[in-house]
């Protein structure tokens, strides 16, 4: 049983002729007679009677008319869905996101896609960038944004844009100059992205200078979001580090005061995907938004 047989069936009993059938299926009369004979011989009844000006359909034909409508519809649905994929005319868009995302306008980006491409639904996923690479690399998604450094075995790494990571503290003489590795490690830290620790990006690499120095960093109080930090800071909890992003953003505290590192430190945002593979439409021209919305931010001075 092909498509091609059902559709000439339920053209035939739609038109009632295999004349009529064969013109709007575009084909030979005879074509259309030879699939609908091959269709009875495998099922082994026949669908028509034969024999008056119109066909008649049998007993046999009118069981199989809900199925062969429900087979053709779905191949029908899903080629279209694949069309519509292609012209951006609706699929889905997986796309991972780096930890303080919103910082760097990506909220505005979901807004722009879908004024763009209203049929096209949008996942985004991600709470750091470990996360991320790991669910690019397995798969689950087709394509994301990090900082660097992650794991990036079997992906391509296009790095797009540096954001320099100051030290954050209330105190005027924490940030009379810049942070050696040798002061953040004495210094009484409040570190956010807890869950992830020193597998994340920005904390891997001030633990890299540690290491190197022959130093321990040892946070005071480690909490998730870079908000819940900033605000411990304020309080006059202990110090912290904060990119420039969110220094630049509304949710940056009044007052907060910051230093360069001495080795400037730099969180280097970068688009993933699996090596080789082929992002879809949807996701593809997401990937390419999200690579012009951070290419469009204007690097601004080094705050005082």
């Amino acid at each position: 049983m092909t498509l091609n047989q059902l559709r000439a069936f339920l053209s035939a009993a739609r038109t009632g002729s295999f004349t009529a059938a064969a013109a709007e299926l575009s084909v030979a009369q005879a074509s259309v007679s030879e699939l609908i004979r091959r269709l009875e011989d495998e099922l082994g009844l026949p669908l028509f009677g034969r024999g008056g000006r119109r066909l008649v359909v049998t007993p046999a034909g009118v069981e199989l008319l809900s199925y062969a409508e429900q087979a053709v519809a779905a191949a029908d649905g899903g080629a279209q869905a694949i069309r519509n994929m292609q012209t951006l005319g609706g699929g889905v868009a997986t796309f991972g996101l780096l930890r303080n995302a919103d910082f760097y306008l990506l909220s505005d980006l979901v807004e722009q896609f879908l004024v763009r491409h209203p049929s096209v639904r949008v996942r985004m996923v991600g709470v750091n960038s470990v996360e991320t690479a790991g669910a690019v690399a397995a798969g689950e998604l087709e394509a994301g944004l990090v900082v660097l450094p992650i794991d990036d075995e079997g992906l391509t790494v296009t790095p797009l844009l540096r954001d320099e990571v100051f030290y954050a503290s209330r105190n005027p003489d924490h940030v009379s100059g810049p942070v050696t590795i040798e002061r953040f490690c004495s210094a009484r830290l409040v570190l956010y992205d807890a869950h992830y620790g020193w597998k994340d990006p920005t904390r891997r690499q001030l633990l890299e200078r540690a290491h190197l120095a022959g130093l321990k960093i040892e946070p005071w109080i480690e909490v998730e979001h870079v908000e819940s930090a900033l605000d411990l800071v304020m309080r006059g909890v202990g110090d912290s580090i904060v990119c420039q992003a969110v220094v630049e953003s509304s949710a940056c505290p009044p007052g907060l005061l910051i230093a360069p590192f001495a080795e400037p430190l730099y969180d280097t945002i970068a688009l993933i995907q699996r090596v080789n593979a082929v992002l879809s439409p949807a996701t593809r021209e997401f990937a390419r938004l999200a690579e012009r919305t951070l290419m469009s931010r204007q690097q601004r001075p080094t705050p005082p």
